[in-house]
């Protein structure tokens, strides 16, 4: 019996260092593309943040036009009374829009830097929009509460995701059982797309890591120019 005892407690014991550490075994580290970290998870590798003092081409005039963001936002099919995440909100580009598109919808900013806050927080102010609410995130967290969120936005920043497992673990917990992640990335697959191949990522990348997180892709909405619009629920 002792010998039983003693060996759930050694399996126990192997099971939460494996669950500890698999994370980090996960990653690798080695030489890439001039604008990566250098840190590779499943074959890609990570690209940097864009920092705050590229605010300017997240609200450059042609955006709408390269981008069909509007199309995008009817993509989401947002509707009254719906909870929304925009993780790596950035200056608020698509946050705005959708805090306004139906009765009663509110919205969760969420970014990593305090002058993208702060510049949401000045249009807040300004504009007194009571349905938005800032959260300062975390490289292996969204810092929002537990099953919360109906609907989550990426754009063009999980490639960018320093703890990727972690994020896709935390974004997990904060989405409802029917919630649903649109995962908006440049086209890997299409060499026309003007965009640094770091900052790229392709449908068949975004699967494996996705599914690897306990998603499963819905359906990609080839209708925009340059990007994927990647719908993942949970699997």
């Amino acid at each position: 019996m002792k010998k039983i005892i003693g060996l759930l407690i050694f399996c126990f014991t192997v099971t939460l260092i494996a669950q500890s550490t698999s994370s980090v075994d996960s990653y690798t580290y080695k030489e890439g593309d001039r604008n990566g970290t250098g840190k590779w998870y499943m074959g890609r590798e990570i690209a940097y943040v864009m920092g705050f003092q590229g605010m300017s081409w997240l609200e450059r005039p042609e955006r709408e036009k390269e981008e069909n963001t509007a199309k995008l936002l009817q993509n989401m099919n947002i509707t009254s009374g719906d909870v929304i995440a925009d993780i790596g909100a950035g200056s608020g580009y698509h946050v705005f829009k959708m805090s306004s598109i139906a009765k009663d919808v509110f919205v969760y900013a969420v970014d990593i830097q305090d002058e993208m806050l702060a510049e949401m927080n000045e249009r807040i102010t300004d504009n007194k929009i009571d349905n938005v609410t800032l959260v300062k995130g975390g490289e292996k967290s969204v810092n929002l509460p537990e099953n919360s969120v109906d609907k989550i936005l990426m754009v063009d920043v999980y490639h960018e995701f320093s703890y990727p497992i972690e994020m896709l673990a935390s974004i997990k917990n904060a989405l409802r059982s029917d919630g649903k992640i649109y995962l908006i990335e440049y086209r890997a697959e299409d060499p026309r797309v003007p965009i640094k191949e770091v900052h790229k990522m392709s449908e068949k990348q975004a699967v494996k890591e996705f599914e690897a997180a306990g998603f499963k892709l819905e359906k990609n909405k080839g209708n925009l120019p340059w990007q994927h619009c990647m719908v993942f629920v949970k699997s």
